[in-house]
């Protein structure tokens, strides 16, 4: 296991027992809409248009990503982050529908064709129980055990709620996490408070040059259209430890964290975008293949 494995995973390892420690849900700083939040959750999806307005919109989020529909783009080049190495002081807080960690401002983001560097707000999870589906995104219909995002907003704005007036003010970092049953889960000490770096949850930044992007919206109410979502290809491992751990977590009614995403939205004539190093290694299949046909050898299965 290389050393940035090994970090990554002795991290994600000392989130999870924190999470333990958390029974009981702390008040919500998340958008400031307490209220909007407490009555949707006895809505259901399905009734948050009644709720916020903007939840019944043409540009909702999340959605089913076919990948043989998508567009190249040539802007989407890799992206550059700065104070994701840094290591800062958090605290885990589990607020009754989502576990969410906020992040320093100091950690940005720019490049990939986004407008402005973006600031690091909070990230979350949304999970499916003991492995099964929990992701919110779906790559051609799949769904991945648990979905990471990393919300961001534009330097220029000064909170969530200000940026959600810009179409573009938040730019939302989607990852998805996958069983991978060689990781070794190690034992750590149990502390409700992290010290940790961004760059010890996500891919090293040679396995984030391919993803999609699309515009969207919040998957949750308000649903306000004002997200730039990128959504990165190459998934994270994760063991069968870990998601054991994570299908613990419990809601404020003790009842089990999971199931925590909102189904796929329709695209409504949206475009989905590739990055241009998918195109490359598209490309690079495509010839390999047209190699492999041409001097008669038969197509791998």
């Amino acid at each position: 296991m290389s050393l940035n494995r090994s970090a990554a995973t002795l991290c994600l390892t000392l989130f999870i027992s924190m999470l333990h420690m958390l029974k009981y849900p702390l008040e919500s700083k998340f958008l400031n809409i307490t209220n909007v939040l407490s009555r949707y959750s006895c809505e259901g999806p399905d009734g948050w248009a009644t709720v916020a307005g903007a939840c019944g919109g043409k540009a909702q989020s999340p959605i089913n990503i076919v990948t043989r529909r998508t567009l190249p783009d040539g802007r989407l080049t890799p992206f550059t982050f700065a104070g994701y190495q840094e290591a800062f002081h958090s605290f885990i807080t589990n607020n009754g529908r989502t576990v969410k960690v906020d992040l320093p401002a100091t950690a940005k983001v720019q490049g990939g064709d986004l407008a402005v560097p973006y600031k690091a707000v909070q990230l979350h999870l949304h999970l499916g129980k003991d492995g099964g589906p929990g992701s919110e995104h779906t790559i051609d219909g799949e769904q991945y055990p648990m979905e990471l995002h990393i919300v961001n907003i534009k330097e220029e704005y000064n909170s969530l709620d200000e940026a959600l007036k810009d179409l573009a003010g938040v730019g939302v970092l989607g990852f998805f996490y996958e069983v991978f049953f060689s990781l070794i889960l190690q034992n750590v000490l149990q502390n409700e408070k992290i010290d940790v770096s961004l760059d010890m949850f996500i891919p090293s930044q040679s396995n984030m040059t391919s993803y999609f992007r699309y515009q969207g919206s919040l998957t949750t109410p308000p649903c306000a259209e004002a997200v730039v979502w990128t959504i990165f290809k190459n998934t994270i491992p994760l063991s069968r430890q870990q998601l054991a751990a994570f299908s613990q977590l419990q809601f404020a009614d003790g009842k089990p964290m999971v199931g925590t995403y909102r189904p796929v939205q329709p695209l409504n004539g949206r475009l989905v975008y590739r990055s241009g190093s998918q195109v490359i290694l598209v490309s690079t299949l495509l010839l390999i293949t047209s190699v492999i046909s041409a001097i008669g050898l038969p197509l791998p299965r």
